[in-house]
């Protein structure tokens, strides 16, 4: 992903790919597995506008980020914004994507106890004490909030984002352990589960669907030997549900039976990271992105980068796909076709970090960086690349920045310090 390779704010090697970071590989080993945790230092915050003036990029003109009523979230001169409020958190987190959300009026990052903030003014609405089991996912649909139960009973469980009360409730069966929900849509709720030997061990595992209405279990398929339960990234779209995992394979399968329509393999540079868009899934591999049909996995686009730059982390918001490359060149493309709309060299000429996340309010992309230093919460205009502002708190926090956003609010999470940013 320091980025989410491991590669520091000062290497611009076109295509370095250094060994994983220390992030990384607790992140890599957290999916699912309760850590040891780490101890590190109490610093306080210090909120930090980066002032950064946009420059030009192609697809638009350029001008100076965020002034009042610029509609980008900034402060005057370009400056990021001042927080509306900052409070500690309980957060337990690997820096995957999923383990802050916003739903209901609240903010909720991944933790022990799971506490729920008030989108607008931060006070606590609600908590729950057992918490979220690490490296799983805080999965919201239906407007549900589901969860693998920190009991460790085998039960996974939907919660009303709002009130934090329990509205459904399901298991797999005491022949399966540490059921862990992957994707929702709205008639099921996909998990992984292992499967449990005579002797207590484990070495396969199961994927499953279970009604998001009864809870009963829809379909159930054991995955091939040698799969692994931890480190699955995965999206529903119609009747196909596609997944990653840590053998670097993307899976998609019918959704009304389970059963496999088809696999390919991933390169070691992709960590299990795509995006899904109406009927395609694109995957970063090395210096190409890649978008293939769902229906039966046939290449539709390409699109390498340049000078043999490695593809990072897609995403697809808005009807544009959004991706940047280890040389830090950011990139719109049409994701329907491959089609570049624009490429930007900002973040290389700001001498900022690539984002591993982005969520997108108005016209104004946010991404989110892996370490602290030369990163933190990036404002991109959306429409030509340009970085408007950086946030960032300056504890020197080593866990990976994750943002969210409910259109009003950017939420910034950084280790144990939860921002709320205007969007």
């Amino acid at each position: 992903m320091a980025g989410r390779d491991g590669s520091t704010s000062h290497d611009r090697t076109p295509g370095a790919f250094p060994p994983p970071s220390r992030r990384r590989v607790l992140r890599l080993a957290g999916g699912g597995l309760a850590l040891a945790a780490l101890s590190v230092g109490t610093v306080g915050c210090e909120e930090d506008a980066v002032e950064v003036e946009e420059p030009g990029s192609a697809g638009g003109d350029a001008t100076k980020g965020g002034g009042e009523g610029s509609g980008d979230g900034g402060g005057e001169k370009g400056q990021a914004p001042k927080p509306l409020w900052t409070k500690p958190t309980s957060a337990e987190t690997y820096g995957n994507n999923d383990e802050l959300v916003a739903a209901g009026g609240v903010v909720i990052a991944s933790g022990s106890p799971l506490a729920a903030l008030d989108a607008a003014t931060g006070e606590q609405k609600w908590s729950l004490p057992g918490g979220a089991v690490p490296g799983a996912p805080l999965l919201l649909g239906k407007d549900t909030l589901y969860l693998a139960s920190s009991d460790y009973d085998g039960s996974v469980i939907g919660y009303a984002p709002a009130s934090g009360k329990e509205t459904w409730r399901s298991r797999l069966g005491k022949e399966y352990r540490q059921p862990q929900p992957i994707a929702v849509d709205e008639e099921q709720v996909y998990v992984v589960a292992e499967i449990l030997e005579k002797d207590g061990s484990s070495r396969t595992n199961v994927i499953a669907a279970l009604n998001s209405t009864t809870g009963r279990i829809a379909w159930k398929q054991q995955r091939d030997v040698g799969t692994e339960q931890n480190g699955i990234h995965a999206a529903v779209r119609g009747r196909h549900l596609v997944y990653t995992d840590f053998k670097k394979n993307l899976t998609v399968r019918d959704t009304a039976s389970g059963g496999q329509m088809w696999t390919h393999k991933t390169t070691k540079t992709n960590y299990g990271f795509f995006t899904v868009h109406q009927d395609l899934v694109i995957v970063p591999q090395g210096n190409a992105l890649q978008a293939f049909n769902l229906a039966d996995g046939k290449e539709k686009w390409s699109l390498e980068a340049s000078d043999g730059a490695l593809f990072r982390e897609p995403a697809a918001l808005e009807e544009i796909l959004y991706v940047a490359d280890s040389a830090r060149t950011m990139w719109a493309v049409d994701p329907r076709t491959g089609k570049q709309l624009w490429k930007s060299e900002a973040l290389a000429d700001a001498g900022l970090q690539v984002p591993r996340q982005y969520v997108k309010a108005g016209d104004t992309l946010y991404g989110a960086t892996d370490l602290d230093k030369q990163g933190g919460i990036i404002a991109i205009a959306a429409r030509t690349g340009a970085v408007r502002w950086t946030f960032n708190d300056k504890t020197g926090d080593y866990h990976a920045w994750l943002v969210a956003t409910d259109g009003k609010h950017v939420f910034a999470l950084h280790g144990k310090k939860l921002h709320a940013l205007p969007a």
